[in-house]
């Protein structure tokens, strides 16, 4: 979790608005509230073999979405995202089958 933590914080970005690090078969899934006002960037990274589909909406959509989202392979890659402030958002990432490692994710202002 340090070394994956350590390529999320390695890249420059604004003021923290939420991270952390989880198992990959754990998963993310957050909902923060952003303002409108502004914009953010998730930064995140995963550590280990296989990879994980990240999905950013509204909160008020499900969780599962078929076929959409990003691919994060688990090699050190890292995968920013830009996300317009617009209240609560919701940001899953789900290890895909026989995912392992760890994934490392913040959202910072820009």
């Amino acid at each position: 979790m340090k070394q994956a933590t350590s390529v999320v914080a390695g890249v420059p970005g604004g003021v923290l608005l939420e991270g952390g690090a989880e198992r990959v078969r754990d998963g993310i899934h957050t909902r923060p509230v952003l303002d409108e006002a502004k914009i953010y960037r998730l930064v995140l990274t995963c550590l280990g073999q296989g990879g994980a589909r990240l999905t950013v909406g509204p909160a008020t959509t499900g969780s599962a979405t078929t076929g959409a989202g990003m691919a994060v392979p688990c090699d050190r890659s890292v995968v920013r995202r830009r996300i317009g402030g617009d209240g609560p958002v919701r940001v899953d990432v789900v290890g895909l089958k026989g995912a392992t490692g760890v994934l490392a994710w913040r959202i910072n202002t820009l």
